[in-house]
């Protein structure tokens, strides 16, 4: 049985409805918020089509990998907008005003947003204690083994790929069945001597633990150096060996964000990476066990500004720009804190204080307001929003009206 599933099955008819508008409202924003942000991150990794010939499918599915680690941070932003759009449109609908009109609490609306922001918590901390460490490490894998790929680096047409130094392949074309057409290969490794090898066609084979390129029908031009006699051999086919350039098999170093939960709690010995940033691994590790905390801070924060029935248009579109100013400001000091914890446990601690303050004042402001007054808080930037929203009015209308005259 899902969480889902498990959540509805408590509900009353008014509560299941929240429920699955919210759910509805934050998968579609999940899904639209999560494609923006992969495909500004993919565009990092665009060098695996452009210089490592790799191909569009394998791009996609390397630069998948990362999605975990994206829904993490995206998840509390869609929740909260989720929970906004929900709320807003409760209110719109004098839904809210109906709850409280027939003596309805609050805490009838308040039930299932908490039920739905537990589900998704949960949801958050899966990917970030296990799916994102796992993801990020598998990409760490892919990046490691296209880069030390080869045949990827030989084979790019129209350019001339310096392999290590003093060997330089260039080819004209590359077939579908793999066949390398008008194949240049310019060696100036040896101290006495360069070669220049030109075939119609050739191929990369493996054979015997070797790895050989088998060139048919071209030339072997072998120069002097310091002299300008040059020595022409014509072939119908020519293996070169291209075993010793291929880098030994190594693995990958993996940075914190890279490592399972249980390797940040119990490094392996010897691990040179640990032993030398053992900061970072502490950072990580609390992040990881922070960051979920904001999915419920969101959706109290929230439901503080929207979830009192409104009567005027102005006065939601004011405690909507209040909800957002608010959980940015809380996301952006748990950022602060990342930045400057260094791995200082007194710092650290700030990491799960931030959301917790958040959920605190949060809960004491639907507290007050449900006995009657509105929280000081909650006006103050309320009131610095109408400000704000005042001034860019005044301004527009003043380059409006400039701009007619």
């Amino acid at each position: 049985m899902s969480l889902e599933t498990a959540a509805l099955g408590g509900m009353n008819i008014l509560e299941r409805y929240i429920f699955k508008r919210s759910a509805v409202a934050f998968l579609m924003t999940l899904a639209a918020m999560t494609g923006v942000v992969w495909a500004t991150q993919a565009l990092r990794q665009l060098d695996l089509v452009t210089s490592k010939g790799q191909t569009i499918v394998q791009f996609i599915g390397i630069t998948m990998l990362a999605l975990p680690f994206l829904l993490v941070i995206v998840a509390p932003f869609a929740l909260m907008i989720a929970l906004i759009l929900v709320l807003n449109a409760l209110s719109g609908d004098s839904e809210l005003i109906v709850i409280d009109a027939t003596g309805g609490s609050r805490f009838l609306v308040l039930k299932p947003i908490l039920m739905f922001a537990t589900v998704i918590l949960a949801f958050s901390a899966t990917m970030s204690l296990y799916a994102a460490p796992l993801g990020l490490g598998q990409l760490r894998e892919e990046i490691t083994r296209v880069r030390a790929d080869l045949v990827a680096n030989i084979v790019q047409p129209g350019r001339f790929i310096t392999v290590e130094d003093g060997l330089t392949f260039h080819i004209r074309n590359r077939s579908g069945n793999g066949t390398l057409d008008g194949l240049l290969l310019h060696d100036t490794r040896d101290p006495e001597t360069a070669f220049t090898y030109q075939a119609d066609q050739g191929n990369i084979v493996e054979t015997f633990d070797r790895t050989l390129l088998v060139m048919q029908n071209g030339t072997i031009q072998r120069k002097p150096k310091g002299r300008n006699d040059i020595s022409i051999v014509r072939f119908q086919s020519y293996a070169f060996d291209l075993s010793n350039l291929i880098p030994e098999a190594s693995e990958p170093t993996y940075k914190a964000s890279e490592r399972s939960t249980l390797a940040l709690l119990n490094p392996a010995p010897g691990d040179e990476y640990a032993a030398r940033y053992p900061d970072r691994l502490r950072d990580e590790l609390h992040q990881r066990f922070s960051q979920p905390l904001y999915c419920l801070a969101f959706a109290l924060i929230v439901f503080a500004f929207l979830g009192k029935a409104r009567t005027t248009r102005q006065g939601r579109g004011f405690a909507v720009l209040g909800a957002i100013i608010a959980c940015i400001a809380l996301r952006t000091a748990g950022f602060g804190i990342t930045a400057i914890a260094g791995g200082t446990l007194g710092w650290l601690v700030f990491l799960y204080i931030v959301p917790l303050a958040g959920m605190g004042i949060a809960i004491w402001s639907i507290l007050s307001d449900h006995r009657g007054a509105t929280p000081r808080w909650v006006e103050s930037i309320q009131h610095w929003a109408f400000m704000i929203n005042e001034r860019l009015l005044s301004r527009f209308n003043s380059r409006r009206t400039g701009g007619a005259s």
